[in-house]
């Protein structure tokens, strides 16, 4: 009996609202349904949203209303349930496409710290009949709403406008719109944002490069997306144009550097289109946010968010762009139906970016990232509980932001890359190709992706690789006997130097340290010995200049060290390296090396303390947990 026979009648550990027995027991789960979302989609589903909004940064809000058009399912549904979190409504109208909305009575009911609250919406009497709703709501999003994060002017490039950016994955559309938060519904919109007539609004929409800053803009978005694309951000922000799909969104300040940094990204759409088929989504933009964005980038179609930290000043940390723009294929184009499945998203958008990077930079730079990440997977997997493991996983947990550490991304580029293995780039890349085109503008399940696989691949060239054996992949703990393990010479010899020092068998000053590239560096530094001692972490900081590098991965690997081993004289430099960045990946392994060392556990909770009005709530939130972890 297949595995997947099992997932549909186990029982799943959660955290938000399900029916309970007398003796408090759960009952089982149907793990297709988005156990993140309160909103009763079987019922009515959302089809088309349009926003009007005024942002303003002295009130830190957004106010104004959404009109959701909605599709009514079941002929005796008389209520809607919304997703919402911290939202304040004003007022509720509810009515056919054809007549005036009328006055409709609503409640927050099902309270949970981490899905928010549930918006029941009782339809006004008149409308039993009606298969076609428009649900009109007068809202303002409150002051520390999960997706918005408000900037004043200090912490800005410019230091003389103040920044907004949302960031709604997974669950925070819900804190700036109240609708239906779950990847299985895909809208399309139209937004009319007002702001400060000095200061440009931009969009996971069709932003046009030459639209005049007037204090009013329009946008629209054709394609369906899931709502954890939406995305808007007002700041003093100017364009540059890189190729002729692509270009930048910036503050004045940091757009020459990120022209210059990313100049590969239209080389690299094009790449993409021609091995995996047409890009969908007219242009490709990025936007570079200010420092305290929580990721590395975040994935908003025709508009990525991209993370300052990655301006390198050398391209060495593009790997970043490729990531994001892959997501227009795996994540935007096919989503994951529900949370449990985002290695659809993560994993095989993992295996995209490092063929994109083998091709633009070559197979050996490619071959660095996959050994770091592979590394990285190992360690995860000694953090991660082994039910949450699986790249879909049977049980589930309260919050999808804190799922599986990255499994999801490390495990699933494995994945993909053991059938590139066994069946032959010839055969895989046309197999991809084609499951995007058959899928595109749909969010499917694993066990869709299983069956796709099942029947479009596995059986076409039998003897190769089993059903069984994908279902271990997706369903089982740890890593298969036969995983791939990728391999890099110049990671290698790196590991080498690092010992060959420590040993005294090679001077400081014979360490190719310059030479090579960052991902070499990191490995390096993370292959250090336990016992170095403080003469030689300072020989190693002195000739190189490490705790003062402008590469953040550089940046994260040494100041790991340095909180690990307690190096007192990089200490400020340390902090200097918390106070700058807000990107969860680079300092929330300082935090935690710094509160395991033995002694320094104070410490980290007064810098944190101090550092923490400059980042994101969503970062705010995964220091918090990781410091209030027993050692």
């Amino acid at each position: 009996m297949r595995i997947i026979t099992l997932l549909l009648t186990a029982f799943v550990l959660l955290g938000c609202s399900q029916d309970e027995n007398a003796v408090g027991q759960k009952e089982p789960v149907d793990l297709s349904h988005d156990y993140f979302s309160f909103a009763n989609t079987d019922q009515f589903v959302t089809e088309h949203i349009n926003l009007n909004l005024t942002v303003d940064f002295d009130l830190k809000q957004l106010s104004g209303l959404v009109t959701l058009k909605m599709r009514r399912l079941d002929p005796s549904a008389s209520h809607i349930i919304l997703d919402t979190r911290d939202l304040h409504i004003d007022g509720i109208l509810i009515g056919d496409p054809g007549s005036a909305g009328k006055e409709a009575t609503f409640e927050f009911t099902r309270q949970h710290p981490k899905l928010g609250q549930a918006l029941d919406i009782r339809l006004p009497d008149g409308l039993d009949e009606q298969r076609e709703l428009l649900v009109e709501i007068h809202y303002k999003t409150d002051p520390t709403a999960s997706a918005l994060q408000w900037l004043p002017r200090e912490l800005t490039a410019g230091g003389d406008h103040p920044f907004m950016f949302s960031q709604s994955q997974s669950i925070h559309a819900r804190s700036w719109v109240p609708l239906q938060d779950t990847p299985s519904v895909r809208i399309t919109y139209e937004a009319t944002i007002h702001t400060p007539a000095d200061l440009l609004a931009v969009m996971s929409a069709d932003n046009d490069p030459l639209t005049p800053r007037d204090g009013e803009y329009h946008f629209n978005m054709p394609q369906a997306i899931p709502s954890y694309l939406l995305a808007i951000a007002v700041g003093n922000i100017y364009f540059a144009p890189i190729g002729k799909d692509t270009g930048i969104y910036a503050e004045p300040e940091v757009l020459d550097a990120a022209v210059f940094e990313f100049a590969s990204t239209q080389q690299m759409l094009d790449t993409a289109a021609s091995i995996y088929g047409p890009y969908q989504w007219g242009r490709y933009d990025l936007l570079i946010l200010p420092p305290s964005f929580p990721f590395g980038g975040m994935e908003n179609p025709r508009l990525s968010f991209i993370t300052p930290s990655v301006l390198a000043g050398d391209q060495s940390l593009v790997s970043l762009i490729a990531h994001e723009l892959a997501h227009s294929w795996s994540g935007n184009l096919v989503s994951n139906k529900t949370w449990r499945d985002i290695w659809l998203n993560e994993g095989i958008t993992s295996y995209l970016d490092a063929r994109l990077m083998e091709v633009l930079y070559g197979k050996d730079r490619a071959d660095e990232e996959r050994v770091l990440s592979y590394r990285e997977l190992l360690q995860g997997l000694e953090e991660v509980a082994p039910a949450m493991q699986a790249l879909a996983p049977v049980e589930n947990i309260d919050d999808p932001d804190a799922s599986q550490g990255s499994v999801h991304y490390a495990k699933g580029q494995l994945f993909l890359q053991h059938l590139e293995n066994i069946f032959g780039r010839e055969t895989f890349d046309p197999f991809l190709a084609a499951y995007f085109k058959h899928f595109e503008f749909q969010s499917i399940s694993s066990e869709q992706f299983l069956d796709y696989l099942d029947q479009n691949l596995l059986t076409e060239y039998p003897g190769k690789f089993s059903r069984a054996q994908a279902e271990e992949w997706l369903y089982q703990p740890g890593l298969p006997a036969d995983t791939p393990v990728p391999f890099s010479e110049t990671l290698d010899q790196a590991e080498r130097m690092a010992v060959s020092w420590a040993a005294g068998e090679v001077p400081v000053d014979d360490i190719p340290l310059r030479s090579w590239s960052p991902q070499a560096a990191v490995h390096f530094f993370n292959s250090l010995p336990v016992d170095l001692s403080e003469a030689q972490l300072s020989a190693l900081d002195n000739g190189f200049g490490i705790s003062q590098t402008r590469n953040a991965e550089i940046g994260r690997a040494w100041f790991t060290q340095v909180a690990t081993r307690r190096f007192l004289p990089a200490y400020s430099a340390m902090e200097a390296f918390l106070n700058l960045n807000g990107r969860i990946r680079l300092i929330y392994p300082v935090y935690i090396a710094l509160a395991n060392n033995g002694q320094d556990a104070e410490l980290a909770h007064e810098i944190f303390n101090k550092a923490r009005e400059n980042y994101h709530p969503l970062t705010n939130t995964r220091i918090e947990q990781g410091l209030s972890k027993p050692e």
